[in-house]
């Protein structure tokens, strides 16, 4: 009885959880945010607007669409991609679960656009979203898409940002899209609570860059266009933030004395407030948070 009544209050808390950031969303003024697009390389393109980056491959079979940001962005985006093609938007993709990269889903699916993810994003989305919402085109391992004279290449990540991370390869255009597991805005960010771990991150940014030639365009969910030689300086700051972690709590240092300690010093500057990564590394590590 007492494991049914947890698992109630943990429905009940997710619910709150899953209430609050559509709130926050809801109240957001998206009013003034502008959907910009930037050429990268061949066919692909990337809008910046509010949320994750978004994928655009454009050619004579029609668009590939990589994320989609937030609801009340649609329109501004769609305005967008008009702007690169008239063509038949054929596929959108999600990278991962994170509602500022599937919360235009709704209003696409309800369009009759072809949503594909992983089947962990189907899973974990459709607590949250309706049916519509949902990709109705699902994989395990991999996808290939043949469109606009190239092979789009679509693989899972391990369990890094979250349990349903995806990379997208444009072979010909040489670019790679990479959803949040690699992000020049801020370290990295392990959701835990969908399935992110730090091994995995680590193995994940290995695979980017296993994945990347000296030329290849890696597209960061946030942030700008970078390189092969970006994702090995993040995946070795990685290592070694987790290697000092780890020392600090195999001395038997709390999350507190850690986080005072501050072992992100060097980079908090460039990436910002780093109890994220802290708190989550803390505990995959052995901490007691």
């Amino acid at each position: 009885m007492a494991l049914t009544r947890f698992f109630k209050l943990l429905s009940v808390l997710s619910l709150f959880s899953l209430f609050l950031g559509q709130t926050a969303q809801a109240q957001r003024d998206f009013g003034n945010v502008e959907v910009t697009a930037h050429h990268v390389s061949g066919n692909y393109y990337y809008l910046e607007g509010a949320g994750g980056n978004i994928g655009i491959s454009v050619g004579e079979d029609g668009v590939i669409m990589i994320d989609d940001q937030f609801a009340p962005l649609t329109d501004k985006i769609l305005a967008a991609i008009r702007g690169l093609s008239d063509g038949e938007i054929r596929f959108v993709i999600n990278t991962h679960v994170h509602p500022d990269h599937t919360g235009g889903n709704e209003n696409l699916g309800k369009m009759g656009l072809v949503i594909l993810a992983r089947d962990e994003v189907r899973v974990r989305l459709r607590d949250s979203l309706p049916e519509v919402a949902l990709p109705v085109l699902t994989f395990s391992d991999t996808v290939t898409i043949h469109m606009n004279g190239e092979e789009v290449y679509v693989f899972k990540v391990p369990p890094a940002h979250t349990d349903g991370d995806s990379y997208i390869y444009f072979k010909d255009s040489d670019v790679i899209h990479a959803g949040d597991v690699f992000r020049t805005t801020a370290l990295p960010y392990i959701d835990r609570e969908n399935g992110g771990t730090l091994q995995g991150t680590i193995d994940g940014l290995g695979l980017l860059i296993g994945a990347s030639g000296p030329n290849t365009k890696i597209i960061p969910g946030h942030g700008v266009v970078s390189t092969r030689e970006d994702v090995i300086a993040f995946r070795d700051m990685t290592i070694e933030l987790s290697d000092q972690i780890a020392e600090m709590i195999e001395r038997g240092m709390s999350y507190d004395q850690i986080a005072a300690a501050n072992p992100t010093r060097a980079y908090n500057d460039r990436y910002g407030d780093p109890e994220r990564f802290l708190r989550a590394v803390y505990a995959e590590l052995g901490g007691e948070e």
